[in-house]
């Protein structure tokens, strides 16, 4: 899978198209992403011992990886992905148009 925990990344399509955020947790098997505070949802909760009151409360829910962007470390723009395996590391480099920026994995 090309994106990792803590990768800055952009939501191309969706409702929350635009916006940018940082992973937080990878859903190999599903290629999902959880994405801190977007893909927000809301939930109508009963009252429970740790919601008293119950209510309706927003939950994040994960997006797939084909509707995301990853965000260029290095120059801050919006990339691809390619791998490489040079000697016995194995690198990882953003696909620009103008630049290819090397970084591991």
């Amino acid at each position: 899978m090309k994106i990792k925990k803590g990768d800055k990344i952009k939501i191309t399509v969706g409702k929350d198209k635009g916006k940018s955020g940082v992973v937080e947790k990878v859903y190999q098997n599903s290629e999902k992403v959880l994405v801190t505070g977007l893909n927000l949802y809301k939930r109508h909760v009963k009252k429970n011992e740790k919601m008293p009151q119950g209510g309706i409360v927003e939950i994040p829910r994960a997006i797939d990886i084909s509707k995301l962007n990853l965000i260029c470390p290095k120059c801050t723009k919006l990339t691809r992905v390619g791998f490489k395996i040079e000697r016995i590391k194995s690198l990882e480099f953003a696909k620009n148009a103008k630049a290819k920026y090397k970084y591991d994995i």
